[in-house]
């Protein structure tokens, strides 16, 4: 019979197992020791029986499916246990959720719960939870500041990726307002089907904590698990709080299903500890919080919300914290001194989980006696500030583990799961629409296609510090990159001293990859005012505007000054452009001040620090006015013999294909998505301005340099592809025609001026 049990049940073996029928009838009859509904013996029974139709039809057949296993599952055990009482029986259905037993028994200590593992995971079979009725796992974490916004999206990623059950997922951040827009951000472009996510400000919660003294190095933040009782919605019955820095190797469904094993008073689902840190001998005079026994790790919680707002939670944990404040005078472990010592005066209240539920990596760690092999862990905890530098024997695996969520593909996650109907989300849903549109024929509906495009994007990567200035003159330079131009940074970072917007077009492996570049860099790591936005990859068009607008989107000053990566200004560009703002009332005008652009076709150039010295290594052909040879039309409006003698700011006209490198106000319009890779994306956003009425004024003692590289990938697609140049030309068309129906008849010189270059 236990062959029955193995994968997915072939049709051979489930035929063979009628012959079982009448022999299992007899148990059944002769035990007489529970009750189960009748049921098929298999699944692929149920499967032959049931006509499949439409796709509600075979969702609910999915779903009775994995209900037959489950309940077979607990068959096969009762049958395989000894008699006992003819009171016992299965647990009924009538509750709210998964009342289905999981093969995780819960223990009572590091015996049980290697007992728990060895009877419960080394078995062959695949089990997947079931919670009934599709019912939606609630899941709670607090998250404050850059470098836990980064470490979420981890544990995000490994929850997804287990979740084979398909059931839908609702997560509830307490975060300071760092983290909400990062966040927000994240999930909104994010678009993963069937999760839904809220935010809960800190702010309004640390006065509820504010008053407790506390060491840990998570500060006030790691207080927030006290109150989520008042924080979260008061008709959430039960939720599963999670430490950031947690990750899953199960379907979190397997850990939500533990809830309706809670007996009694139970309203506390935890781990215990697996350091001696509670029972005080780590150290001469190491005095902890009072605990039971070795107490329990918070990083894992199961919290019956609805029972402890019964028990009045709040009022609980603040008197014992009061009362052993007076003595401890502060938290050491932040929130898990406190529920600790409420345990520790009502034991009661704790349902301990098996310790695979919360693998503790931290220094100290008495992990390795929680299981015998690594496969038997669902969850693991890098509560150690070394994180990847714990000393375990099997750190190998869990950094791997780690390592392979922390560079995996987010983007496939976005897949549609069975099982579960989704909740509608109306973005997806107009997404979805608006592509359905486009003609799938069209040769150029790939460029079409990447105009709607949602990329997903994580603003702030890095930790970022800007101080708005006084005199509201502040110029931000804004500019996008890939992998390829990364070593540009810290020379930017040298010439420009002001604030930066970036945004970088990385995978998820290549976004690790620029981590440890950025914290490797004295350079980088000294600049606190520099915004680093990653656009993870997504089709085969490197989307520039999109990039722009996103490093644009997130100016925090008046003006913005709209560069490329591979130019560097001069030194003391950034204070020149903010005296230019007061010169020239550019709070009062709309103007877009030029900045000369020139280059150099020498890898190592002495950098000019004045216009004089430019001036003579134009003249010896060190430099070149900007694309003079092959672009000439890009930047002659601009008016370089002009320049040359000019000792105050002069005016220029626009003309066709015009691209200069401008400062301009923070409102001033983005950049036209639909152009993409090479070609056309700058010349367009100069029209734009000049639709709009700018006045283009070149500023005489500025000026930018533009260092040699490599081709990029979509300049030499635009050379050798004669398709790619074709769409570039109709959607410069399009442009033009949407431009005439938004300006009217001023926008026909456009046309005009096209058809005459």
């Amino acid at each position: 019979m236990l062959g029955m049990c193995r994968g997915r049940r072939k049709f051979l073996v489930a035929s063979l197992a009628l012959l079982f029928i009448p022999a299992l009838t007899w148990l059944y009859l002769s035990v007489g020791s529970f009750q189960v509904k009748p049921l098929p013996l298999s699944p692929l029974e149920a499967l032959s029986s049931t006509p499949v139709g439409g796709a509600g039809e075979r969702q609910a057949l999915e779903l009775r499916v994995r209900v037959v296993e489950e309940e077979n599952r607990a068959l096969r055990r009762e049958l395989s246990r000894p008699p006992r009482s003819p009171s016992a029986q299965l647990p009924s259905n009538n509750h709210r959720g998964n009342q289905s037993r999981t093969h995780s028994e819960e223990g009572t200590g590091d015996n049980e719960s290697q007992k728990a593992v060895t009877v419960g995971n080394s078995s062959d079979c695949v089990r997947h939870p079931v919670v009934d009725k599709c019912e939606t796992i609630h899941v709670a974490i607090v998250c404050a500041g850059y470098n836990a916004s980064r470490d979420v999206v981890t544990l995000v990623k490994s929850v997804l990726f287990h979740r084979y059950s398909g059931i839908p997922l609702h997560f509830h951040f307490i975060t300071d307002s760092i983290a909400q827009q990062i966040l927000s951000s994240l999930f909104h472009t994010w678009m993963v089907p069937a999760v839904r996510v809220d935010f809960y400000d800190a702010d309004e919660l640390k006065s509820e904590v504010s008053w407790i003294p506390n060491k840990h190095y998570s500060g006030i933040y790691g207080l927030m698990k006290l109150v989520l009782t008042k924080t979260l919605p008061s008709d959430l019955q039960r939720v599963i709080v999670l430490d950031t820095d947690i990750t899953f190797a199960t379907d979190i469904a397997e850990l939500w299903a533990v809830f309706h094993k809670f007996k009694g008073q139970q309203v506390l689902g935890l781990v215990e500890n697996q350091s001696d840190w509670y029972l005080g001998n780590l150290w001469k005079n190491h005095r902890p919080w009072p605990a039971l026994g070795r107490g329990f790790n918070t990083g894992v919680i199961l919290l019956l919300l609805d029972r402890l707002r019964k028990l009045r939670w709040e009022q609980m944990w603040r008197l014992t914290a009061e009362r052993e404040l007076m003595s401890m005078l502060s938290t050491s472990l932040a929130d898990q001194d406190i529920f600790n010592a409420v345990i520790k005066q009502n034991p009661f209240l704790v349902h301990q989980l098996p310790c695979f539920w919360n693998v503790q990596l931290s220094d100290h760690t008495r992990s390795e006696k929680c299981y015998k092999d690594v496969s038997d862990l669902k969850v693991i905890h890098w509560n150690s500030p070394k994180k990847l530098r714990v000393k375990n024997k099997h750190v190998e695996f869990f950094r791997n583990l780690y390592l392979t969520f922390l560079e995996y593909d987010g983007n496939l996650l976005r897949r549609e799961l069975f099982g579960c109907p989704s909740e509608a989300d109306h973005n997806s849903e107009n997404l979805q629409k608006t592509l359905s549109e486009l003609d799938e024929d069209d040769p150029c509906y790939e460029f079409r296609r990447e105009r709607f495009t949602v990329h997903r994007t994580h603003l702030y990567f890095l930790h970022y510090e800007y101080k708005p200035s006084s005199d509201n003159t502040d110029v931000t330079l804004v500019a996008q990159l890939s992998m390829d131009r990364l070593q540009m940074l810290e020379a930017i970072c040298k010439h420009w001293e002001g604030p930066i917007s970036l945004a970088l077009y990385l995978s998820d492996a290549e976004a690790q990859q620029f981590l440890r570049y950025a914290q490797g860099s004295e350079v980088l790591m000294s600049r606190g005012n520099v915004g680093y936005h990653i656009v993870y990859k997504e089709g085969q068009f490197y989307p520039v505007n999109l990039l722009r607008n996103v490093a644009m989107r997130h100016v925090n000053t008046p003006y913005m000054f709209l560069s490329d990566i591979d130019f560097l200004p001069m030194y003391s560009l950034y204070e020149y452009l903010r005296k230019s703002v007061v010169q020239l009332d550019m709070a009062n005008t709309k103007k877009a001040l030029v900045v000369p652009a020139f280059e150099t076709l020498r890898y190592r150039l002495s950098y000019p620090k004045s216009k004089a010295e430019l001036l003579s290594q134009l003249d010896m052909g060190t430099l070149f006015t900007f694309r003079y040879h092959v672009w000439t039309k890009g930047h002659a409006p601009t008016n370089f013999a002009k320049w040359r003698t000019a000792t105050t700011p002069y005016r220029v006209q626009w003309e066709a294909d015009f691209e200069p490198y401008v400062m301009v106000r923070r409102d001033s319009p983005e950049y036209d998505r639909r152009f993409v890779g090479f070609g056309w994306n700058k010349v367009a956003h100069i029209m734009e301005l000049d639709a709009q009425e700018y006045e283009f004024v070149v500023l005489p003692n500025a000026f930018m340099i533009h260092m040699p590289h490599a081709p990029s990938f979509d300049i030499t697609k635009f050379r050798s592809n004669k398709q790619y140049r074709v769409c570039l030309k109709t959607l410069k068309e399009e442009f033009q025609q949407n431009m005439s129906r938004r300006y009217g008849f001023a926008a026909l010189k456009y046309m005009t001026a096209e058809n005459n270059s």
